[in-house]
């Protein structure tokens, strides 16, 4: 009942914003619909609110955020669980770091986007760019290699796209204004994921925790407590910060210590510095 009476939260939201007459209030309450729908939607694909793969299918399957279809984010969400290949940059398909063979053959000026890209305000910028860009040209790589999943999966968002679309042209917001609040959602979604992940030659020390009970935490739906949500990934949002709180401890020694006291003291520490390198730190002849 909780994710229910959040997600019809979030659809009135939407729509409330939808007959507005414009301006910034529209747009950001278009964003932060946007980017509640998309935790949503990665409570749905694990599970919740029901427990069926057709049901969840069918609740996931219009993205208003219409950038990333929601069989494509289940398939490649559900292989970076494979915890044993968190951040490889080949088998973790939500990794940020590259092979340092990719690295050091890149021109100096992509080389210099991608570092800046390991900001924080780099990666709310310009990550959802660089992240789409490279997503569209694996897919259509995937595409023309014969894998019919991935064109299943596309041709499965289109009429969510189509009607989402048709509902904002109806409204007094512009198709322009609409993908510019994609965009943002997307932005404000690269904050939860700036982190997530680091590389560690240990897979329990590779996941973060970060204790934040605030308004970012509510839109990402608890998934701030990142590495008790890997443990245990059938857990709903609203049980997190509960097991975090039972077992603080456990998974702060699992976890190696990787752990954030909110999300106020990770903008303090690396809106303007990178994080780590964009080459793996840790990759050796292509064995982490």
């Amino acid at each position: 009942m909780p994710t229910i009476a959040v997600l019809l939260g979030c659809v009135m939201m939407w729509a409330s914003a939808l007959m507005l007459s414009g301006g910034l209030v529209q747009w950001g309450m278009i964003v932060f619909a946007l980017t509640l729908h998309s935790s949503l939607s990665h409570e749905i694909l694990h599970g919740h609110p029901f427990n069926s793969d057709r049901a969840g299918t069918v609740l996931g399957l219009v993205q208003p955020g219409l950038f990333v279809p929601y069989l494509r984010f289940k398939a490649l969400h559900l292989a970076h669980h494979r915890d044993a290949n968190l951040t490889d940059p080949y088998d973790d398909p939500e990794t940020q770091y590259l092979d340092p063979a990719v690295w050091v053959g890149l021109p100096r000026m992509l080389r210099g986007v991608l570092t800046v890209n390991n900001t924080l305000l780099g990666r709310m910028v310009i990550g959802p760019l660089i992240g789409m860009s490279g997503f569209i040209r694996s897919d259509w790589r995937a595409v023309r290699a014969g894998e019919k999943n991935v064109a299943w999966h596309w041709l499965m968002h289109a009429p969510g796209v189509g009607l989402t679309l048709w509902v904002v042209s109806l409204s007094q917001m512009s198709i322009w204004a609409y993908l510019a609040a994609c965009y943002g959602a997307l932005s404000v979604l690269r904050i939860r994921t700036f982190l997530e992940h680091r590389a560690d030659e240990h897979v329990a020390g590779r996941t973060v925790i970060i204790e934040d009970r605030g308004i970012l935490a509510f839109l990402f739906l608890n998934n701030n407590f990142h590495a008790v949500h890997h443990m245990h990934p059938d857990v709903a949002w609203y049980q997190l910060p509960a097991l975090y709180r039972d077992r603080k401890h456990r998974f702060q020694r699992f976890n190696k210590g990787y752990v954030y006291r909110s999300y106020g003291a990770v903008f303090a520490r690396y809106f303007l510095r990178t994080k780590d390198p964009v080459a793996h730190p840790l990759w050796h002849q292509g064995d982490e």
